[in-house]
């Protein structure tokens, strides 16, 4: 018996981490494996792609690769993108353009009947659009799962989240695997745990900014692990702008004040009494400020903070719904210039150059494109940045695998990316059931 070969394609790559987590399981299964389509638009993915995996067929935007001009294979791979499953995107779904991109994947499947797939998706894809609130899952999962099974494909899939597969991160991704033998089993995989501190370089050069020296004036090393830096939310674990006075001298009264709007801004009677539909943060005028901070001295209070940056005058801001072409409903805020401004607080999570400290016995929260490069580590007796390679590594993978972008585009890249373990674990499965085929008993023979 001569070495098995398993083909495959990789569409809507990315970095390559489902190729990755792939070949491994598939290569400790007994297969060769060969990738004979890489699909990826984005000009840096493509870059590093080809940095790391030599001698591969790239391909750019798939809608315009043609059924004949893709190679045979077994294994179609797609993280396809997850801006209209998101809760952070316009979750139009099918109705949205870039929704179509699923049905590139059925297109493929269809005409090219590999033996299976394996998709992965965000977490928000389980209850998009959901017809019933008591659903288990929405009608856009379900109509994927439907074309699925209607190509002749026996479809499991299945929430997991990275920090169960030896990574100190909590990324929870759904998985959705089909072949043409059987469902995969994807429950019960073995949990193992790791922190932050496995993952860690040292010496590394730290930031010397006034930000971070606000910081450890107030604070030591030990008392900012885990710290989040933002001023819309609160909690044990959070400083706020104003605990650290980086915009200016705050007195008591005034923390005592912020400490208090900030969590009153979020209440839904405001919304009732303004005559407006709820929103999570509204700005709240002097006389209903008053009504929970009664000082004579407020006015001049909330005008010092509004100098100094903490706090800002705005009106609120009403719902508007806007019916659009294609029969989906669009919905935004706006400013209603009919009711009287107030204030509000300024900054949100990322408006500073640091909005978390990861605790090294901790684990970190789940890496995201618009904030990973505001994350920080310690180092000695000091903050840094994430640097790329404890990125690499909070999503598995391995050593010799290169970056070649800029900071901005490596991050951007990280933070959409695929946690290899994960995949591999899957993928693993999906190879057992592959290996386990007749179908070997004569294609494995040597020529």
């Amino acid at each position: 018996m001569g070495n098995k070969k398993v083909k495959f394609i990789d569409l809507f790559a990315g970095m390559g981490g489902m190729k990755l987590g792939f070949e491994n399981a598939f290569k400790k299964q007994g297969f060769d494996t060969e990738c004979v389509m890489t699909s990826e638009i984005k000009p840096y993915a493509v870059k590093t792609l080809k940095h790391n995996f030599k001698g591969e067929h790239f391909v750019g935007d798939i809608f315009k690769v043609k059924n004949e001009d893709i190679p045979d294979f077994d294994f179609l791979l797609g993280g396809f993108p997850c801006q209209p499953f998101s809760a952070s995107g316009k979750r139009f779904g099918f109705q949205d353009t870039r929704g179509t991109l699923f049905f590139e994947i059925e297109r493929i499947l269809a005409a090219k009947q590999p033996y299976g797939f394996i998709l992965e998706n965000v977490e928000g894809l389980l209850k998009h659009d959901l017809a019933n609130k008591k659903d288990k899952i929405g009608r856009t999962l379900k109509t994927i799962l439907f074309k699925l099974t209607e190509l002749g494909y026996k479809v499991s899939y299945k929430l997991l989240d990275s920090i169960d597969f030896a990574l100190p991160q909590s990324r929870k991704r759904v998985f959705i695997v089909g072949t043409k033998d059987q469902a995969v089993d994807l429950i019960n995989f073995p949990i193992q745990r790791a922190t932050v501190k496995e993952i860690l370089e040292s010496g590394l050069k730290t930031r010397d900014t006034k930000f971070t020296k606000k910081l450890l004036q107030h604070y030591s090393i030990e008392e900012l692990y885990g710290k989040s830096i933002k001023d819309k939310r609160g909690g044990k674990n959070n400083i706020h702008s104003w605990d650290i006075g980086i915009k200016g001298k705050v007195s008591l009264q005034q923390k005592n004040l912020l400490n208090q709007l900030f969590k009153e801004r979020r209440k839904k009677k405001w919304a009732i009494e303004n005559g407006i539909d709820w929103m999570d943060g509204m700005s709240l005028t002097l006389s209903q400020i008053s009504t929970f901070f009664p000082k004579k001295n407020l006015e001049q209070l909330l005008d010092d903070l509004v100098e100094k940056g903490y706090l800002k005058m705005e009106h609120p801001k009403k719902l508007v719904k806007e019916v659009m072409k294609n029969g989906g409903i669009k919905k935004y805020r706006t400013y209603d210039e009919q009711l009287p401004k107030g204030y509000n607080i300024v900054t949100g999570k990322l408006s500073f150059e640091i909005n978390k400290i990861l605790d090294p016995n901790d684990i970190a929260p789940t890496l995201v494109a618009t904030d990973v490069s505001r994350i920080a580590v310690v180092d000695g007796n000091g903050l840094r940045s994430l640097s790329i390679r404890e990125g690499l590594r909070l999503f598995g993978y391995p050593e010799w695998y290169k970056i070649p972008v800029k900071e901005k585009e490596a991050f951007d890249l990280l933070g959409n990316t695929v946690a290899v373990p994960v995949m591999e674990a899957v993928a693993n499965r999906t190879a057992e059931i592959y290996a386990n085929q007749p179908h070997f008993t004569l294609s494995a023979m040597p020529v």
